[in-house]
């Protein structure tokens, strides 16, 4: 079983990443508004919505919603906390190499590096061609990814930290042009109540902006602006912690 299809129905995976917060997701989405300029009341589609912060900041602004992930625990907690906020928000149980739906929506998202999971380029481009394809006619993908450039050269081997009684070892290191990582989870309680050490993997391919761009032209889209962060600095590829993706559908363009 790949790695993907089993860590993020973990509730190991919401202890190691719950710092990602309902305020980023606010600040992340207001960026793509300023960058994308989705008109009022936008059909939009998050591809890897995870447990659906970013598709509530998105529902709460007035547009209309759509999430689809892999994972069953995610889209059941992203559910029940759309219910709890009282938003009408789709989220499907989907993989994102599947067909998404023929122009369907004005905008679609890719966020958190939630991208360079498989095994080969064929199925990375499957993604890209199934976003285009739901988009539109010049509708906007906005995709962000880790900046790889700048993982290889500030790579951190190890680091450990403390979450609710658990004692969090993450290793990272790069094999076969994939950032690798190690993650362990470890009781910090004694005696009886100490559970065994748990050990989560995640391996995601180390793709760069030329890469993002060939999948782009192949698929009918064109790119039009990079950032390096969402305060919207210029993409640096030495720098910039993040590459934020801006492209659209180019009118006329099958996929």
């Amino acid at each position: 079983m790949p790695w993907y299809a089993d860590w993020f129905d973990r509730p190991e995976y919401e202890r190691v990443y719950r710092q990602r917060d309902a305020e980023e997701a606010e600040r992340i989405v207001g960026f793509i508004e300023r960058v994308a300029a989705p008109r009022a009341g936008a059909h939009l589609l998050d591809v890897g919505c995870g447990r659906g912060r970013h598709a509530r900041a998105f529902a709460r602004l007035g547009y209309r919603v759509t999430g689809i992930d892999l994972s069953e625990r995610a889209i059941a907690t992203a559910r029940r906390r759309a219910e709890d906020e009282d938003l009408a928000i789709d989220f499907r149980r989907r993989d994102m190499r599947a067909p998404m739906g023929t122009e369907a929506f004005d905008g679609g998202v890719n966020l958190f590096s939630s991208f360079g999971y498989f095994n080969t380029e064929h199925e990375h481009q499957q993604v890209i061609d199934h976003v285009a394809a739901s988009l539109r006619p010049s509708g906007f993908f906005v995709q962000d990814f880790l900046n790889a450039e700048q993982v290889r050269a500030s790579l951190v081997p190890e680091s450990t930290r403390f979450e609710d009684g658990f004692r969090i070892t993450e290793r990272r290191w790069i094999e076969n042009d994939r950032i690798e990582k190690k993650i362990t989870l470890s009781s910090t309680g004694d005696g009886a109540d100490a559970d065994s050490p748990q050990t989560f993997r995640e391996s995601v391919r180390l793709l760069e902006r030329d890469d993002f761009r060939r999948f782009y032209e192949r698929a009918g889209l064109r790119l039009d602006d990079t950032f390096g962060d969402y305060d919207g600095a210029p993409f640096d590829e030495a720098d910039s912690p993040r590459l934020i993706m801006v492209s659209r559908k180019v009118e006329g363009e099958e996929v």
